[in-house]
């Protein structure tokens, strides 16, 4: 062997090393934010909501904390694509339907963990806030279809959310999902306010005061 070649092979380990060393990094940095978020979710799901209003000054960046720290405000709201999908029923359906209302629009599916951590503070939010002003919309992408996402939503305990269905998995291309859960917060005129890679903790006084101002504004 000779002295370029082991200088060489030396090299290579070292770069093997130093890329082993960062994808650790990166998966722990990865895990515990995760979790950070889900903790933070935990401590605020038995905070007291009643009290809570909207913000004055409206949806800023100042509404991304706690566990919701991750939730992005758009500079500039993006138009959302009519996303066609079915209801638990068969029904066809289409994101127009909900015009007139502020949406979260929560994508998921049965194989996902975080999705099932988050379910039950989706399902809560839904019970105390849902009506004719806001919806959380939380919509299946899984390809095991309507039986497998009730049987989840049952599981979960989270029958409180309405069951919607897209067996194609087509509206994560439309609205360009990186993972799942995905939230997207939707306001009356159909515009996408912001959203949230990530479970979070739906039923908190962080994303109780974020819903109460899109329902605000008029």
């Amino acid at each position: 062997m000779t002295d370029d070649t082991k200088s060489f092979g030396k090299t290579g380990k070292m770069i093997a090393g130093v890329a082993v060393l960062l994808a650790g990094a990166y998966a722990v940095y990865a895990i515990s934010d995760s979790k950070s978020n889900i903790q933070d979710g935990e401590k605020t799901a038995v905070v007291e909501t009643g009290g809570i209003g909207a913000a004055p000054e409206g949806i800023t960046k100042a509404l991304s904390t706690g566990s919701l720290r991750a939730f992005l405000v758009h500079k500039m709201r993006k138009d959302m694509p009519n996303l066609v999908f079915k209801s638990g029923h068969g029904e066809d359906l289409t994101l127009d339907k909900w015009k007139g209302r502020v949406v979260l629009l929560n994508l998921w599916a049965t194989w996902c963990g975080p999705c099932r951590k988050e379910m039950p503070h989706l399902a809560e939010l839904q019970e105390k806030y849902g009506g004719d002003d806001f919806e959380v919309v939380a919509l299946s992408v899984d390809r095991k279809g309507a039986e497998a996402s009730a049987r989840f939503l049952v599981e979960a305990k989270s029958t409180a959310l309405n069951l919607y269905v897209d067996k194609t998995s087509k509206v994560l291309g439309q609205v360009r999902a990186i993972g799942l859960p995905v939230t997207m917060l939707i306001d009356r005129k159909g515009k996408e306010i912001g959203r949230l890679l990530g479970p979070a903790a739906w039923n908190g006084s962080d994303a109780v005061r974020l819903i109460k101002t899109a329902i605000a504004e008029k």
